[in-house]
């Protein structure tokens, strides 16, 4: 009843503010949410515009699936950063368009997972994805992503520099929205300080910014997934999209349950019962689905969002939808994408390197919170496995599996999934029960990367 009352009072204060300060919550919001979410498009060469509109739509969609009563924030997920690094089996990068199909396919698992939790409710389903495996899954993503940031790094170490200092020292000292949006602010002064000291980024931000519009359309017909169906459709390529980047949901869809159970105990209300994970994971799956279809990363409920909610204490979701329709307006100023298309290479380097490393440092939490015994040999090999399959794999070219005309290639991240998976249920001795632990079961969480707890 206490708990209630506490909603009820947060929804009570959000109406009675007015819409001055109604917008400038739901500004909040945006602002919490938009240097992750820009990041990624900036790091995987995805549309910025595509990027913001169906982070608004995804967030809307999402709402209108829950019943309007779960205040939380779709943006970017990271999760899915190495889905867009895919290399086929000729060797070559897959086009952002194959990669943004298996993300879309991706995006449907959850509505599969959703069907079981409905069915057989969470903790039997997810005894099939104990920390054991989704631990040193996440470590494996951040770990094969960690050379890219330093190629971007080299190009002036100066610059990443800056970004690395300004988002630890904002992380640890900052106090208040600073604390909130550490990423934001490393990129902003990093991209400030190559301006200082880089010409060439200096005249290339210029160029690439004056050659923009101020209108455009946000969506690139050849830049969405739905184009690939045309008579070149490379099915190979494909079929390794969608085997390489679909497992990679096993990951987000414990991080999904984590934000909402991260979101309920700062709000006071239980939507894992209410709407119930059911219907938040359709939300979630279909925004990301949706997304990626049309040129988008997958979507993910933001940490930094829920920060936002326990710093003002309105819980009221109409701000945060508010935030998803300034997104969406923002998306239509080709000019605002320009400036972060045009972000200097060491910037983005500084801030990843950052990123990936929280990733792997996700899963290590997940291990340790859930106490995982690793006196026991059965964890000890799942855990090898899926490191030395994910991390060897990655590092040493993707492995080619011949089906006729078709030529499948499996990533090190697939390879590490499926076989962890497939042993974590063939092996005697599994003993992890969700809902045992609350702190370990929503230590998966990628949204509050930067200390939003």
């Amino acid at each position: 009843m206490e708990n209630q009352n506490k909603v009820q009072e947060a929804v009570y204060d959000a109406r009675t503010l007015g819409t001055p300060k109604m917008l400038l919550l739901g500004v909040q919001h945006l602002f919490a949410m938009f240097g992750a979410t820009v990041l990624v498009p900036a790091i995987t060469g995805l549309n910025v515009s595509t990027t913001l509109l169906f982070a608004g739509l995804g967030t809307l969609l999402f709402h209108l699936i829950t019943g309007r009563k779960v205040p939380a924030f779709l943006g970017s997920s990271f999760a899915f950063l190495g889905a867009y690094g895919l290399v086929t089996a000729s060797g070559q990068n897959s086009p952002l368009t194959y990669s943004g199909f298996g993300v879309a396919v991706a995006g449907l698992l959850y509505l599969v997972l959703a069907l079981f939790f409905k069915i057989f409710g969470v903790k039997k389903v997810m005894r099939y994805f104990p920390p054991i495996v989704t631990g040193p899954i996440i470590i494996c993503i951040g770990l094969s992503l960690a050379q890219s940031a330093i190629n971007n790094c080299t190009s002036n170490w100066l610059v990443a520099l800056v970004a690395i200092c300004v988002v630890v020292i904002c992380n640890i000292w900052g106090k208040g929205m600073i604390k909130i949006v550490p990423i934001l602010l490393g990129v902003v002064a990093s991209y400030l300080a190559a301006m200082i000291v880089d010409p060439a980024a200096r005249a290339n931000v210029a160029a690439t910014v004056n050659a923009a519009k101020w209108f455009g359309l946000p969506v690139v017909w050849e830049e969405t997934a739905l184009s690939i169906f045309n008579d070149s459709l490379d099915v190979s390529m494909l079929i390794t999209a969608v085997i390489t980047i679909a497992p990679i949901s096993l990951a987000t869809i414990v991080e999904h349950i984590g934000d909402m159970c991260a979101i309920s105990s700062t709000v006071g209300s239980n939507y894992v019962a209410d709407p119930g994970l059911h219907r938040t994971l359709i939300g979630d799956g279909l925004a990301t689905s949706l997304s990626a279809l049309f040129g988008g990363p997958a979507n993910t409920t933001y940490g930094e969002n829920t920060g936002v909610l326990a710093l003002s204490k309105v819980y009221d979701p109409r701000v945060v939808r508010l935030a998803a329709y300034f997104a969406v307006i923002l998306s239509f100023c080709p000019k605002f994408a320009a400036l972060i298309v045009a972000m200097p290479a060491a910037t983005m380097g500084g801030v990843s390197l950052v990123l990936y490393g929280m990733i792997s440092s996700v899963g290590v939490r997940n291990v340790v919170e859930n106490k995982v015994d690793f006196t026991k040999s059965r964890n000890v090999l799942i855990a090898a496995m899926i490191m030395g399959l994910a991390v060897g794999v990655t590092y040493n070219g993707a492995i080619q599996i011949p089906l006729g005309p078709i030529t499948i290639s499996l990533s090190g991240l697939a390879v590490g999934a499926l076989s962890g998976i497939l042993m974590n249920a063939i092996l005697p001795g599994k003993d992890y029960e969700f809902g045992s632990d609350e702190q370990g079961d929503t230590s998966v969480n990628f949204g509050s990367r930067f200390g939003n707890e």
